[in-house]
């Protein structure tokens, strides 16, 4: 990416009634674009982002064994009706409306009973079990008041993925072995210190769930956590019983202030059995099938990690989801120029994802875009480099650079991390 080409800006006007930090940042730094209260779009450099997570993620998921597939956002009334979900009593975000015949449709909040709908075509046998598919998606819900930026919004991209099995061992095989992809995620992510799991209340979904919190000040929720346990509890579902069941200890937890960044649900037989999902076992009788759901909202991770890694420069994006590797600098004439190239096309020839920033800008406003950006790496080229032929390298959060050859720049920058 030239930035010479690129349409978007970094800016210093935020909107005013923007409060969250993961917001202000990302718009300044060109990343999206506020177009209503809850609902973003996500610029060039955004999406990069987001389609660096989704790889992180899709990885994981085919790891599983799932499939990946998209259903539709519009969702019929009755699919919904069997199981009492389509009630705004029992689940209070749904965006309705009607087609031009009159025919009451809903836009996805969720996909649990759509994909009981869809897996009771192909599922007739125990050997059609188990199966699991998960989509990315974006995903309506109409949040009475959206708030904390892209961390909770009325539009939003996410992961959802559906495990269907034969029985309560077998989904608690896959519930376990997903519980593990998903802390490999944030691990890879960089949020794998920071972040736990945590019991809460399964909310429209079950009566018990299970959270993936990051502990950052500037979380939502409350969680008690046991750091050497590694096991939280959410202040919804706090209480004696709890505590007992996961076998935890008042005086081993902290209160800290934390943000939800993926939750996994149980449904065990019930869904099967309401919307008369059977399969036939070994022995010829009819069974229902067993249901569990794994969500990560895939924008709202983003938002999650711009709150947790910044400084009062701007962003510092770990280097497996920020949107470029390197961010190059030339400062000088025409030589410069003709080596700022150069470089560019060695780095992006070496698979080295690069923004070159070429704009006729003062140098200090292309090293303070550079950090709003969060770019991992600067490389400065100046008269200097073109006389001494070493390159100006400098990590996002070191505080001096470092000077290095052509070749050991290309080594450092297509192999380290």
């Amino acid at each position: 990416m030239r930035l010479s080409q690129s349409f978007s800006k970094t800016t210093k006007t935020i909107p005013a009634d923007e409060q969250a930090t993961n917001a202000k940042l990302l718009i300044r730094a060109g990343f999206i674009n506020k177009e209503m209260a809850g609902v973003y779009a996500y610029l060039p450099l955004g999406l990069r982002v987001i389609e660096n997570i989704k790889t992180i993620v899709r990885e994981e998921m085919n790891g599983l064994g799932a499939s990946e597939l998209l259903m539709s956002s519009l969702q019929p009334k009755e699919t919904w009706e069997i199981t009492g979900r389509w009630d705004d009593a029992v689940v209070d975000v749904w965006f309705k409306s009607k087609l031009k015949n009159g025919t009451d449709v809903g836009f996805g909040w969720s996909h649990e009973e759509a994909l009981m709908v869809m897996i009771s075509k192909f599922v007739k046998s125990y050997r059609d079990l188990p199966l699991s598919v998960y989509q990315f998606q974006t995903k309506l819900r109409n949040e009475l008041r959206a708030k904390s930026g892209i961390m909770r919004g009325r539009e939003f991209l996410m992961k959802d993925m559906y495990a269907f099995s034969r029985n309560q061992a077998e989904l608690d095989e896959f519930y376990e072995r997903s519980q593990q992809a998903y802390l490999r995620v944030y691990d890879r992510v960089g949020l794998g210190q920071d972040t736990f799991v945590t019991f809460a209340s399964g909310g429209a979904f079950t009566q018990f769930s299970h959270e993936f919190q990051t502990v950052t000040a500037s979380g939502e929720d409350k969680i008690y956590l046991d750091r050497a346990k590694r096991l939280a509890v959410n202040e919804e579902v706090y209480n004696d019983d709890v505590l007992k069941q996961l076998g935890l200890n008042k005086s081993d937890l902290e209160e800290v202030k934390s943000a939800e960044v993926g939750n996994i649900f149980n449904f065990g037989s019930a869904k099967g059995e309401q919307m008369d999902v059977y399969f036939t076992d070994e022995d010829g009788e009819r069974k229902p099938v067993f249901l569990s759901s794994y969500g990560i909202g895939i924008s709202r991770l983003m938002g999650v990690i711009a709150e947790h890694f910044n400084d009062e420069r701007g962003l510092i994006w770990p280097e497996a989801i920020a949107p470029a590797k390197v961010y190059l600098i030339g400062i000088g004439g025409d030589k410069v120029a003709a080596l700022g190239d150069e470089l560019y096309n060695l780095l992006t020839g070496n698979g080295v994802a690069v923004i070159y920033d070429d704009r006729d800008v003062r140098p200090g406003e292309k090293f303070a875009d550079a950090d709003l950006m969060g770019i991992p790496w600067r490389i400065v080229i100046n008269e200097e480099t073109n006389t001494t032929g070493n390159y100006e390298v400098k990590g996002r959060t070191e505080k001096s650079p470092t000077f290095l050859n052509k070749q050991a720049l290309i080594e450092k920058m297509s192999g380290a991390k």
